[in-house]
């Protein structure tokens, strides 16, 4: 191992108390087919969060009797409450069921509705990445929307109850280098979702069959998503009819796998650097708004800020490129 890795590993080993979380849960399967696809997923996301250097729990795999998976949920959840800066990821995988008021997704034991979840979710105090990869998922994007959270759902409605097969797609995509559409060497949570959302609608298609998923992704607190059709590239080209923001500016900021450029960066200035791409992309979306003199009035202190945040850093004893910035004067 050479001294960089060794040095990431040994920060990794002092603040194991603080690092990425990805807590997978795996619903009651129904089938043998079913169980060995779940169980493949999950192994993705196992191999995915050992790259990402984070922590990685299972829930609904072993062997119990009698098992309640819920309750095992709330408790591990309450036991992740405690503030940090570093993400959870919570990754469910299994069906769904929507009886047109209340949409649960399939436990062990008792389901959990989305306003369950929704309650257990209230005390996390830590950025947090929701994928529900189960059918009828729709309303817990609804249900889970918040600040600080990207919130995916496998279908855009409780009504799409078939088997969803977007969770395949997107636990192959959240590690792989070819779902990387801005070639900063890592991918993002936006671009697995935009990956595993082509596959699934390439299976469709392929098949002959009529598409019985459509997924959507939130990460702007408005409980809305936004389709995978909407975007092009990594930015989303449509808005809503009542002028919601866009979603997938912070989505596009998070990733499992950070590239080897993305872990020199200190997290102080991971952070400011984010936020000053999201208040460039935010200003970016009002440019049309904007008299021209006012929007690069706006636009180049923070784009200033940006660069010599990046000259301090490579300046610095033993830092290498910086990763490239999304953010654009466009």
């Amino acid at each position: 191992m050479n001294a960089f890795w060794l040095a990431i590993a040994l920060t990794f080993a002092s603040a194991a108390e603080d690092r990425p979380v990805v807590l997978v849960v795996v619903g009651a399967p129904g089938t043998d087919d079913y169980a060995k696809q779940f169980g493949q997923w999950t192994e993705r996301w196992r191999a995915a969060a050992d790259r990402g250097q984070a922590e990685c729990a299972v829930i609904g795999l072993d062997a119990e009797e009698k098992a309640n998976d819920g309750e095992a949920l709330k408790q591990r959840l309450a036991e992740l409450a405690k503030s940090s800066s570093q993400p959870l990821w919570l990754i469910l995988i299994g069906h769904g069921t929507f009886d047109g008021k209340t949409a649960k997704f399939n436990l062990r034991g008792p389901d959990v509705s989305s306003a369950e979840l929704a309650e257990w979710l209230k005390p996390i105090e830590r950025p947090l990445a929701i994928v529900n990869c189960a059918s009828a998922s729709g309303p817990f994007l609804n249900a889970l929307s918040g600040p600080d959270r990207v919130v995916i759902a496998a279908s855009k409605s409780g009504h799409e109850h078939n088997f969803a097969r977007f969770g395949d797609y997107f636990s192959a995509s959240i590690a792989d280098p070819a779902a990387d559409l801005d070639k900063d060497e890592q991918t993002s949570v936006l671009e697995a979702f935009l990956a595993a959302a082509a596959r699934t609608a390439d299976f469709y298609k392929e098949d002959s069959r009529l598409a019985t998923e459509h997924a959507l992704i939130d990460d702007n607190a408005d409980g809305l998503g936004t389709p995978a059709d909407w975007f092009r590239g990594v930015r989303a080209v449509k808005t809503a009819k009542d002028g919601a923001s866009p979603d997938g500016l912070r989505a596009g900021r998070w990733q499992l796998v950070p590239s080897r450029s993305e872990l020199e960066l200190p997290a102080e200035v991971r952070g400011r650097r984010d936020e000053l791409e999201l208040e460039i992309a935010a200003l970016r979306q009002r440019k049309m708004e904007l008299p021209e003199d006012r929007y690069y009035a706006q636009l180049e202190p923070l784009v200033v800020e940006l660069a010599r945040l990046y000259e301090q850093f490579e300046a610095s004893p033993g830092a290498t490129a910086a990763p490239p910035s999304s953010a654009s004067a466009e």
